[in-house]
């Protein structure tokens, strides 16, 4: 069971993490071998299920939107615990309002990650 508390510190460092525009330290919270499911893998990857599998395709999905020009901000609107797993709901750069819920493994890891958008 992930407490509140727990959930609120990990949400917390991830959104600082991206704001920094730090790569090295948003990777710590994921697992090496994934499964991270988003609208925006099916656009920018053109893959149909939008599935990345690996750390190491993550950060070349991630690497882009980091660069010195980047506008790239994620604001944090509210956090959920779960049994293994958290949601953080936050509005990014663009206005959208994201909710992402990752199931974490037994080191607090994100091993499966649910990316979903609206509109601000």
């Amino acid at each position: 069971m992930i407490e509140l508390q727990q959930a609120q510190a990990i949400a917390t460092q991830w959104i600082e993490a991206w704001n920094a525009h730090d790569l090295e330290e948003i990777l710590t919270h994921y697992a090496e071998e994934l499964e991270f499911v988003s609208p925006l893998v099916v656009s920018r990857l053109g893959r149909d299920d939008g599935t990345i599998r690996t750390r190491t395709e993550l950060r070349a999905y991630f690497e882009p939107s980091l660069g010195k020009e980047s506008t790239l901000r994620f604001e944090l609107i509210d956090v959920m615990a779960g049994v293994s797993s958290l949601t953080l709901v936050y509005r990014n750069h663009r206005e959208l309002i994201v909710a992402e819920t990752m199931f974490v493994d037994t080191n607090g890891l994100a091993k499966r990650v649910y990316v979903h958008h609206r509109p601000g």
